[in-house]
């Protein structure tokens, strides 16, 4: 009999219940079903390309002192942002609390009852909160090993405490404003990093359009089969992400995949794609995943800074980095055209990066 594809996607999504869920219905002993096998040539691609090269850290004791404390974090900053495009962070003013308070409400909200979480199953891109599983369920080539919770403001930054669901509603939204204020700190040190004002990137609301997505990635039977996230870069300004102790998170740097391992009370930060375009070029993007694991669940939380998305703004090169010897390498964009171009590919499709290249 033929495969069909199409049809066990769709039995998939009609249950509503994620890999959670498929998992639960089977208590737990399942071979990987065919739509989460990743290609065989993809499979192949996996040999000898690990790193012991570690991703750096920053520590952002003394930030608000200014001066030459100020000024080395400003450095470190701007060569990981160059070198690697990912970093480590300690010290960044997040309590230890209200980080695994974060984790413990996304862990309750999709430990929940099924019929529960069926509530908030949807795949409606207007939808402000939602739960699914792998957004991009239809186009991808190989589904991939986690379920996810998204609470999304891009489109407007009032959200209703009653629009998120109450297993995780304070934790939530404790850990949104702290991160929204973490966020800015960010930005003010990424455009010294550039030789920059510190409002500069400010005042291009880049801090704006934020959304938290929150992953569930249950223990999987048979990990070197699939992906907990296939590769891809984020279509936003920043990255900041908060990660259990688990693992799984790797970066690719000189063509060779680099753990991120976890570091107990840290976050990781990395530059997406339009902060790329903005620095023309000069901050980088790079390719990320995450690998499923035997031991699980592993959680995680991404705030992406994407800027304002309606009504239309445009972005662009930032004037004063463009010169002679750096001159433009990248067209104008409106952040609803990026994501709407980043949404309508696989996940794991090459950069949306090359469309906007001049």
């Amino acid at each position: 009999m033929d495969y069909d594809r199409i049809r066990d996607l769709q039995i998939f999504d009609d249950t509503k219940a994620g890999v959670k869920g498929l998992l639960d219905s089977t208590n737990g002993i399942i071979d990987i079903p065919k739509i989460f096998i990743r290609p065989p040539e993809e499979l192949a691609e996996e040999l000898n390309c690990l790193t012991d090269l570690q991703v750096p850290s920053i520590d952002l004791n003394g930030i608000e002192r200014g001066g030459d404390e100020r000024k080395k974090v400003v450095e470190e900053v701007r060569r990981a942002a160059e070198e690697w495009g990912f970093f480590h962070v300690a010290n960044h003013g997040v309590p230890t609390s209200v980080l695994n308070k974060m984790l413990e409400g996304i862990r309750l909200f999709h430990e929940q009852d099924v019929e529960v979480k069926r509530e908030w199953y949807s795949r409606d891109k207007l939808r402000k909160v939602k739960f699914n599983s792998n957004y991009d369920l239809y186009k991808s080539r190989a589904a991939n090993w986690r379920d996810t919770l998204s609470i999304s403001m891009l489109l407007s930054e009032d959200i209703d405490p009653n629009e998120v669901p109450l297993v995780c509603r304070e934790a939530a939204f404790d850990y949104m404003k702290h991160i929204e204020k973490l966020g800015e700190t960010f930005l003010e040190l990424l455009s010294e990093a550039l030789g920059l004002n510190p409002d500069h990137l400010r005042s291009m609301e880049c801090h704006k359009g934020r959304t938290f997505v929150c992953h569930y990635y249950p223990a999987c039977p048979d990990p070197d089969l699939t992906l907990g996230i296939g590769k891809h870069t984020d279509a936003a300004f920043l990255t900041i992400l908060l990660q259990d102790q688990i693992g799984g998170l790797q970066v690719l740097h000189d063509n060779q995949w680099a753990d991120v391992h976890p570091i107990q009370g840290g976050l990781v930060v990395n530059i997406g794609d339009m902060f790329q375009i903005i620095s023309n070029g000069k901050f980088k993007s790079v390719i990320h995943r995450v690998l499923a694991n035997r031991v699980g669940p592993r959680i995680s939380v991404a705030c992406f800074f994407a800027g304002i998305f309606a009504p239309p703004k445009i972005y662009s090169p930032i004037k004063e980095l463009i010169s002679e010897e750096s001159p433009i390498i990248y067209k104008e964009f409106t952040v609803s055209d990026y994501v709407t171009k980043f949404y309508s590919r696989p996940l794991d499709h090459k950069s949306g990066l090359d469309l906007f290249k001049l």
